[in-house]
């Protein structure tokens, strides 16, 4: 290991230099809360999605198994975003599709696409040697694991052919779909902002169903109007605790934070774990503020000893700027075990807590080794870094609102850092640090690389990239059956790095969310779709 060049009393002066732009958002989301037309959809409305709902339902049962019609429909399903209306019966119909697959779709390309993405999607370990046309179908492609060198060869054939034809094919609904398939595949995208999009691609397909449109504008509205009044109760929360005022050099990303969880889990059942998790990860966004911008290396290990002790006592010795927010999270974690639907909360909510605990530890090893100037090699650096990414506490606190389907079993597995939960880690960890590099003060695994190899910056993001993909391929493969748990456990675990995909893959869309974050953000919360 070398000494870095930075001295610490100068490392002192540039972290208190950092600055972030305040929230973007001002009061606009408390318009939403009580007394307003958000708290409550109108009879009409919720009679009419149920009526359109059942037309749905047996149109999907009516269209025969062993037809590509079913495959569109099924298709059509997931990217306007109702397919989660209908998941028992879009599960059995793609069982029946995957029994019968190779014999059914041999001779054509798109449905041998069509179908190897679908039942790939729904956790079936189809076999990749016999799909003929597979090469050019992008889409498809994103679902590859280890060793599948063909359909690793197909992205990059179909993401270089995509890319040639699309500026040839004008600006035909074909073309925004193409344009859209380039810059985010199905595979990376969140389901708001994927729907969202694909209802207006597809309300300009001249072979659209107008029943799956009319039913996808209602459903998404009608979410969209619970999501607005979710992130309006959060900003009162956060309002309250005046975060604004007592630690005013923390990033203030309330509403950001609550779209992150939403890409998570968007469906009805799941507010309790939004409410939860978005104001867990807006504490952790401020203690890592503490930890990289504002804390002196004595306040850090009183502060980093007092959450590992986790009682009221432990903040004595702590400033006021600390005590406050240590006092917020003792009061958010006494309020999960009060809203966990489970049969033990205090068991659920103790893995909760030591996943903050193995956090804030993390973060004090990073401002640790920083204060003493020490750059450690790619491997040492990531054993702490992955940790201090967050999503092993995410991956966690995410099952406590999911009430009935989550098991002590599985929130042990999950706990004891899975192969997808490190996946996801790693993801997180390496996209945030190449979206931060030459940005933010503290290591990252960009200069580490570079310092250990003496690589140039292009080969340290080749590197990272490298192991980015390979990390999505481990997501991957843990969905596929026979799955190391229950799929809808994972589906939130793999769609936390859908999340970092969009917030980090060209640039620190969180820190600076002024524009990409906030279109994104206004699009899924703020605009309603046109019926």
């Amino acid at each position: 290991m070398e000494m870095h060049a930075l001295a610490v009393h100068n490392l002192e002066n540039v972290r208190r230099s950092v600055t972030y732009h305040p929230t973007i958002w001002g009061d606009k989301f408390l318009s939403y809360g009580p007394n307003t037309h958000v708290e409550s959809s109108s009879g009409n409305e919720e009679e009419e999605l149920q009526k359109l709902k059942e037309e749905v339902k047996k149109l999907l049962a009516a269209t025969p198994n062993d037809t590509l019609q079913k495959l569109e429909l099924i298709d059509a399903l997931q990217r306007l975003g109702v397919a989660y209306h209908f998941e028992k019966d879009i599960d059995e119909s793609l069982k029946i599709v995957y029994e019968s697959y190779i014999q059914g779709y041999n001779n054509d390309v798109y449905a041998i696409s069509l179908c190897f993405r679908l039942l790939r999607q729904q956790g079936h370990k189809i076999s990749s040697d016999n799909v003929q046309g597979i090469l050019s179908l992008y889409e498809a492609a994103q679902y590859g694991i280890h060793g599948e060198e063909i359909l690793d060869l197909a992205q990059d054939f179909a993401s270089s052919h995509l890319e040639s034809i699309v500026s040839k094919i004008g600006n035909s609904p074909l073309a925004a779909r193409v344009k859209e398939a380039i810059e985010t595949p199905i595979h990376k995208s969140l389901n708001r902002l994927h729907t969202m999009k694909f209802i207006r691609m597809y309300q300009q397909d001249e072979c659209r169903n107008e029943l799956l449109l009319a039913f996808a504008k209602l459903d998404f509205n009608l979410l969209q109007k619970m999501h607005q009044k979710e992130i309006s109760d959060l900003t009162r929360w956060w309002k309250a605790l005046d975060f604004k005022n007592k630690l005013p050099f923390a990033r203030d990303r309330m509403v950001e934070c609550y779209f992150w969880i939403l890409g998570l889990y968007f469906e009805p059942q799941f507010q309790v774990g939004r409410i939860i998790l978005s104001k867990v990860i807006m504490l952790a966004s401020t203690i890592d503020d503490i930890y990289d911008v504002h804390g002196t290396l004595d306040e850090l290990q009183e502060f980093t000893e007092a959450i590992t002790r986790w009682d009221t006592t432990a903040m004595e010795k702590l400033p006021p700027y600390m005590k406050t927010c240590y006092q917020a999270l003792l009061n958010v974690y006494q309020e999960i075990e009060e809203l966990v639907s489970v049969e033990d909360s205090a068991t659920f909510t103790n893995y909760a807590k030591e996943e903050i605990k193995k956090l804030v530890q993390a973060y004090f090893k990073e401002a640790e080794r920083l204060f003493k100037g020490v750059i450690p090699t790619l491997e040492e650096y990531m054993k702490v870094g992955v940790p201090s990414a967050g999503y092993m506490m995410v991956a966690v606190t995410s099952l406590l609102g999911m009430g009935g389907l989550v098991s002590k079993e599985d929130i042990h597995w999950v706990s004891s850092e899975a192969l997808i939960v490190r996946a996801t880690s790693l993801i997180a960890r390496l996209m945030d640090d190449m979206a931060g590099y030459e940005f933010e003060t503290k290591l990252s695994a960009v200069e580490c690389y570079m310092n250990e190899k003496g690589a140039t910056e292009e080969e340290a993001f080749d590197e990272l990239k490298k192991q980015v993909k390979a990390a999505w391929k481990d997501i991957n493969q843990e969905c596929l059956y026979p799955t190391p748990t229950f799929l809808p456990i994972l589906t939130p675990i793999a769609n936390s790095a859908r999340v970092i995909h969009l917030i980090y893959k060209d640039g620190d869309g969180y820190t600076n969310s002024k524009i990409k974050t906030k279109e994104a953000i206004e699009s899924v919360l703020l605009q309603p779709v046109v019926t």
